[in-house]
């Protein structure tokens, strides 16, 4: 069986090039015939993008002009300049050389055994060989069209070599993850070529930029929210935050710290003579031919400047509630307090919950011609086309009690106001909730019911809250288990006792844990989802509000009317299959 087949991939090609020892299809497109026959890989590509992917020849003018003048490869180019993503790059490539298509799924747990083959090689062609059998090796290619690649291979292995086509994002994050050590060598060794005396110097360096660049990209690959850059005496830490997890990362020698740091400082308009003051800024680049905005912020440290970068990748935003973990009950319920012609609806929860993500689904399910929707945020985190988005800058004064203020003289339908921080912000939200707007906003309380508690301390009058507050969500993210590798089983009833899930006798109570698979790179988890407890202010509840209820009894009372729990939402979604019982713990383990 060839690796095609065991891979569950269409059969490679069954003919072969004499010359090079490479597998062709039996029925090529007329694109292919011309790509081994021209001696031109570069223009077959061309002849691809237009063929395939209806590439404008605007775009593909630009895109040569760049090969020209840098030496990159061109199906590097045209996902960098951001003409293609790597998806439709990979899939018109398949399509049109007739070989097949893989995920990252298939990829091999250990690396083959080519032994004379480097990882700089395999990185610089991204290519990487995933198994050999027999007289053939399985190969998968960024660029099947690189033949000097494919006669790389089969010189060093000496078979022939059997392609298929791959995302080059995937590719990269195999080679790091198969060739770690290797890659790790590399970095030194760059290092040390480079001239780092001077802080100008240091960040226009060429291993510099490539580092930081490898760093981005590495960190989109696998799906992190952020980078943590931390200084050391002996090395510069580097964390990603995934599913909502900090883990370490291949760590960059000493020397790297300053370069590192100072570079991603430049691409973010901050200053990099000034070390000794935290500063903040925003970038925006292509990686994998995508769109990404990064929120940078750098802070002072005893062995230099820390820096966290927040990814907002904006092709892998959604804004549909069914895909951040609403259910059609929860849906219903938030929609319909959404359809209020005025009020206030609070989305509260920790830092990194997911609130503004919420607001911004909202948004869209209020977007359209007949409102006007505007925005104070801090920062503003997407673009929303047809809202009107502002961020404050309190160094001049411009606040969210300002900005809220005068944005009332916009004759807006809809404010979204980044967070309720002070007295003066939620009076200004509720005057304009009282006078025919709707307000949307977050606050920093632990539950539902305790965002009520919260305002009626910030000064907000009873009777006022009870008549303008039209809702509240209370959310937490939870780690989605991979759907390739979850496994069933019968909880244990000690840990059913502390989540409050009453067991029947002789009744397994069947749930859901993580294993662990090269899809999600291991962890058992791919992705995450909110869970959430939501309580309408109806006419019991407003009356405990007008009489100062505490938030136990606004609670409680939420409960007899029906409204749902933290917990109790994550413990459902537990059950389907979504999420673990730990994870529900974690997030929500207090009454």
């Amino acid at each position: 069986m060839s690796e095609a087949a065991a891979h569950g991939m269409r059969p490679a090609a069954t003919g072969r090039d004499a010359a090079s020892g490479v597998s062709g299809t039996t029925k090529e497109s007329e694109t292919a015939r011309f790509a081994h026959a021209s001696a031109d890989p570069s223009a077959a590509l061309v002849a691809i993008l237009r063929s395939e992917a209806g590439m404008a020849e605007e775009a593909l003018a630009r895109a040569r002009l760049v090969e020209g003048e840098t030496g990159e490869t061109l199906d590097k180019i045209v996902t960098r300049l951001g003409l293609i993503s790597e998806d439709a790059l990979a899939a018109a490539l398949a399509r049109a050389l007739g070989l097949p298509l893989i995920d990252a799924a298939s990829f091999p747990a250990e690396s083959a055994a080519v032994p004379d083959i480097s990882a700089p090689f395999l990185r610089d062609r991204r290519t990487l060989p995933l198994r050999i059998d027999g007289a053939h090796v399985l190969v998968a290619m960024a660029n099947p069209l690189d033949r000097d690649a494919v006669e790389g291979i089969a010189f060093a292995t000496g078979r022939s070599v059997e392609r298929c086509v791959a995302r080059g994002g995937d590719i990269d994050a195999a080679i790091d993850r198969l060739y770690r050590a290797e890659a790790a060598t590399e970095v030194e060794d760059e290092v040390d070529e480079g001239d780092l005396e001077r802080l100008k110097d240091m960040v226009s360096d060429a291993p510099v930029i490539r580092a930081v660049n490898r760093l981005i990209a590495d960190a989109v690959d696998a799906r992190a929210s952020d980078i943590h850059l931390e200084p050391t005496d002996d090395r510069l830490a580097v964390r990603f935050r995934i599913d909502g997890m900090l883990r370490e990362m291949p760590a960059k020698p000493p020397a790297m710290r300053a370069p590192v740091v100072s570079r991603i400082k430049v691409m973010a308009n901050l200053n990099i003579a000034e070390r000794r003051l935290p500063q903040d800024g925003r970038l925006r680049l292509t990686v994998r031919g995508h769109e990404i905005d990064l929120r940078v912020a750098t802070a002072p440290s005893i062995h230099g400047e820390s820096v966290v970068m927040r990814i907002l990748d904006r092709a892998n935003l959604s804004l549909d509630p069914k895909s951040l973990g609403f259910d059609a009950d929860l849906e219903a319920q938030f929609l319909g307090a959404l359809a209020q012609p005025h009020g206030i609806m609070l989305v509260t929860g920790p830092t990194g919950s997911g609130k503004t993500t919420t607001l911004y689904a909202a948004l869209a399910h209020l977007n359209a011609p007949e409102r006007k929707l505007t925005t104070i945020e801090d920062p503003i985190e997407y673009r929303l086309p047809g809202v009107v988005q502002s961020q404050i800058n309190p160094a001049i004064g411009y606040s969210f009690s300002s900005a809220l203020r005068s944005f009332l003289r916009q004759d807006p339908d809809v404010m979204m106001v980044g967070e309720i921080r002070d007295t003066e912000t939620a009076q200004i939200a509720v005057q304009a909730a009282l006078t025919g707007h709707m307000i949307l906003s977050t606050l920093h309380t632990n539950t539902a019911a305790g965002a009520v508690t919260r305002l009626l301390d910030m000064g907000v009058e009873p009777f006022l809250l009870s008549s303008v507050l039209t809702g509240v969500l209370a959310q937490r993210l939870v780690r989605r288990l991979c759907p390739h590798c979850r496994e069933a089983y019968d909880a244990d009833p000690a840990l059913l006792e502390r989540l409050g899930i009453a067991s029947r006798a002789g009744e397994p109570q069947t749930f859901y844990r993580p294993v662990g698979c090269p899809s999600c790179k291991g962890s058992g988890y791919a992705g995450r989802m909110a869970v959430f407890e939501f309580i309408r202010i109806d006419r019991d509840l407003a009356g405990l509000i007008l009489h100062r209820a505490d938030t136990r009894t606004i609670a409680e009372a939420a409960a007899r009317a029906g409204f749902g729990t933290l917990r109790a939402d994550g413990i459902a979604k537990a059950r389907l299959g979504l999420t673990a019982l730990e994870e529900v713990l974690r997030v929500a383990s207090e009454d």
